[in-house]
């Protein structure tokens, strides 16, 4: 039985705040405003599919959900609830830090809101002024509490290479998450989107993104960070398909980005083992999930070995536990 997710956007409908890389109609293809027919119909035609009811959602994204009129609002919640419990799960939304106080934590409740996913983005207050987003790292800390008291699941969203951030720093917000020990965590390297101060900045050469290359080496071992922890990461990079290929000017968007980061990742784990090892001819072993990660795309793992000195060869195990490298002459 499959997980289904109904995904609803709400395109920049109650955002107090236009932060400079923000074009949310271009990143969710979306310029309708969402409605209770549009709701019913997505629901309808989700549940016709096979599916696990309680690992399924109805995800209300794109927007700030709690920020959005209060009676556009429950209506949307009141479209979704006859679906909740009996055909989904629960609901998810996603919102902002300091768009959730006790009141409308209640009126989630209410309505089978099961988790909540607050746009973090940063945990230092400095990169979040220079990119206009509206609220502190400690927003985001008594947010997470409160949400946390009132039963919810918790998500953190962060952007990685934000304007006036650096590895460093982002690899800072990451910790910093831990500490607030969220369930989900998604992680978005920063595109470049036309229509955006961002787009001004890159133009006046005053905002370089990280390469595909560094992003992908941090991301990676971010994605180590929060699973060490036990947080899943659910979400690496911006989905590709809406008008995000249209507005692209710059910055890391990859269509495979999560399976470039995975295969990061087994590559880092055999190089740690090859490291002790003169150069010469190894067998890396994994589990059979994993060897397309093992060998990396267009097996870019075993060239960058070869150009080491280690010629490596790929051999699935299945007494190998997923996520594991065995590194053998």
């Amino acid at each position: 039985m499959k997980h289904v997710n109904v995904a609803l956007f709400v395109p920049h409908l109650g955002c107090p705040h236009t932060c400079v890389f923000c074009n949310q109609r271009t990143i969710s293809g979306q310029t309708r405003p969402l409605t209770a027919e549009r709701i019913r119909d997505a629901c309808e035609t989700a549940k016709a599919c096979e599916h696990d009811v309680q690992n399924s959602e109805i995800a209300f994204f794109g927007g700030s959900f709690t920020a959005i009129d209060r009676k556009e609002m429950i209506a949307c919640l009141e479209a979704a609830r006859p679906y909740v419990g009996r055909d989904f799960g629960g609901v998810r939304i996603s919102t902002r830090p300091d768009c959730v106080d006790d009141e409308v934590l209640s009126l989630l409740r209410e309505y089978g809101v099961t988790a909540i996913e607050l746009g973090a983005q940063r945990m230092d207050d400095t990169v979040l002024a220079l990119n206009e987003r509206g609220h502190t790292a400690e927003d985001t800390s008594a947010a997470c509490e409160r949400i946390r008291r009132y039963g919810f699941s918790l998500g953190l969203q962060m952007m990685t290479g934000l304007y006036g951030s650096d590895a460093e720093k982002d690899a800072y917000t990451a910790r910093r998450f831990v500490d607030l020990r969220p369930d989900t965590v998604r992680i978005y390297p920063t595109v470049v989107l036309e229509h955006t101060k961002l787009a001004d900045l890159w133009r006046r050469g005053e905002y370089v993104p990280p390469s595909l290359e560094d992003s992908v080496a941090l991301c990676a071992s971010l994605l180590r960070l929060f699973r060490a922890n036990g947080i899943r990461v659910i979400r690496l990079g911006l989905h590709s398909g809406g008008n995000v290929e249209e507005g692209f000017l710059a910055g890391v968007y990859h269509p495979a980005f999560g399976e470039l980061c995975e295969s990061r990742i087994f590559r880092d784990m055999a190089e740690e083992r090859l490291r002790a090892l003169p150069a010469g001819t190894y067998t890396a072993r994994v589990n059979p999930r994993d060897l397309s990660k093992m060998i990396g795309q267009k097996k870019s793992n075993l060239a960058y070995f070869r150009a080491r000195g280690y010629d490596v060869t790929v051999k699935q195990d299945g007494a190998v536990q997923m996520g594991a490298v065995s590194v053998v002459k």
